[in-house]
């Protein structure tokens, strides 16, 4: 049940991180510029945006339930180091609300500046929201900031608890490109079908070039904090990287394996490049990995789950990154947007792609953490609940989940169907309707 919920969730949370900024940047080019095409476009995302909003009080309320209702052992016992996270979360949440009614219902009642203004709380408020359940998550993968005393948990320092762990800041990173490459490539690819149809104007040749951009430029960031992600999981959770690699035994000289599957033993029929894992995980092609051997079987994640979503999260996100660098080429050197019918077909399939490699991130770092919810101190079966019912509740979510799904389906192409309202330029709001 919680996986669901926070698969359902996740994407959304890409749009709240990525795409009121995306909005707000063209509004600004249509103050800077004067063309009315950018204001038009502006408002027309703005109303996506608020509909996304709406989905995500869904899934997010959803999920703040079944924390306490599913994991009721930890909460009880570590709500004190957390609990401030998810109270700032909450008025993050409320001030995002409040100022997308404003800017959603602001057109033309208040001057182009004033209401580029009010949209920057937004872009704002959706960081901090995420920032904080990253950093619960962080402090779940290096728990710190707090000692355990006859098995309670004392001395608790909540900021060095959320944002002194070693992984607050790789993980926000990382989920931060994610946010814009996830957003970019699924703006863009639902714009690259347009152009495949036939609808390819002034309009939505920017609507495709300006998310486009943004995500061809985070794609290849990504795999530089793929590295800094790699080398701090190889430094404070060996096993998780011995699970993602399928390492049985500890190694110097580690070889990296691509393709194959775990079989208790070793990888069988993977494509071995000798000495890359420890050059990844060390910079040293030298360097001595621990193997799963070193831990119980019952302290080891399940590798085959780990190794296959690790891959697809790699290569997908380094296929996104080499269609983005194609794209960045071609507007960069050649001063115009691809032409062939390959590289819009292409796009169009990044666009799911790129939320299965945001989803298959997520499995990583979460199944490759088990059997511990928090690292090394509490096994995830002991913070699980133990009621009956729960296949009901599970039920009840995917019922839930699949009219949302449908309404937002319902939505998005009811407003793509829509005409155009095509904007004044931002020069011409009167001083009447501005005041």
């Amino acid at each position: 049940m919680q996986a669901l919920s926070l698969a359902v969730h996740i994407p959304l949370v890409c749009f709240g991180i990525a795409f009121p900024a995306l909005v707000l940047f063209v509004e600004w080019l249509g103050i800077r510029t004067g063309d009315p095409v950018y204001r038009t476009l502006a408002r027309r995302w703005s109303r996506v945006m608020i509909s996304l909003f709406a989905v995500g009080v869904v899934t997010g309320t959803i999920l703040s339930f079944e924390f306490g209702l599913l994991w009721p052992a930890w909460m009880a016992k570590f709500g004190d180091v957390f609990g401030f996270a998810f109270a700032l979360e909450g008025v993050s949440f409320f001030l995002e609300a409040i100022f997308i009614g404003i800017y959603v219902y602001g057109w033309n009642r208040f001057s182009p500046r004033v209401h580029l203004l009010t949209g920057i709380p937004i872009a704002i408020t959706g960081l901090t929201g995420s920032l904080m359940v990253i950093a619960v998550n962080g402090w779940m993968n290096h728990p710190t900031g707090f000692s355990m005393q006859d098995g309670r948990v004392t001395n608790v320092h909540p900021f060095d608890a959320l944002f002194a762990n070693s992984y607050f800041w790789h993980e926000f990173v990382h989920m931060y490109l994610a946010g814009y490459m996830v957003v970019g490539f699924v703006v863009a690819g639902v714009y690259a079908w347009g152009k495949l149809r036939g609808r390819w104007g002034r309009y939505e040749r920017i609507a495709l070039a300006v998310p486009l951009t943004v995500a061809a430029l985070a794609a290849p960031a990504q795999i530089v904090v793929g590295d800094w992600n790699g080398r701090a999981v190889a430094a404070d959770q060996p096993i998780k990287l011995a699970a993602l690699e399928g390492l049985q035994q500890t190694t110097a000289g580690a070889p990296e394996h691509l393709l194959g599957w775990y079989d208790g033993t070793g990888i069988r029929y993977g494509i071995a490049i000798p000495d890359l894992l420890s050059l990844l995980a060390h910079h040293s092609p030298h360097a001595t990995v621990q193997g799963l051997d070193t831990v119980p079987p019952d302290d080891r994640p399940p590798v085959n789950w780990v190794r296959f979503s690790f891959q697809a999260m790699v290569f997908i996100g380094t296929g996104l990154a080499f269609l983005g660098m194609w794209y960045l080429w071609v507007r960069i050197f050649r001063r115009r947007l691809p032409e062939t019918p390959w590289f819009y077909r292409a796009l169009v399939a990044a666009a799911p792609l790129s939320l299965v490699a945001l989803l298959a991130g997520w499995l990583t770092t979460e199944i490759g953490r088990q059997p511990w919810i928090v690292y090394r101190v509490m096994r995830t079966a002991d913070a699980v609940t133990g009621a009956k019912g729960l296949p009901v509740g599970l039920a009840t979510v995917t019922v839930v989940y699949l009219l949302l799904a449908g309404l937002v389906v319902w939505l998005l192409r009811r407003l793509a169907r829509s005409p155009l309202e095509r904007q004044p330029p931002s020069d011409s709001v009167s001083a009447d309707v501005a005041g």
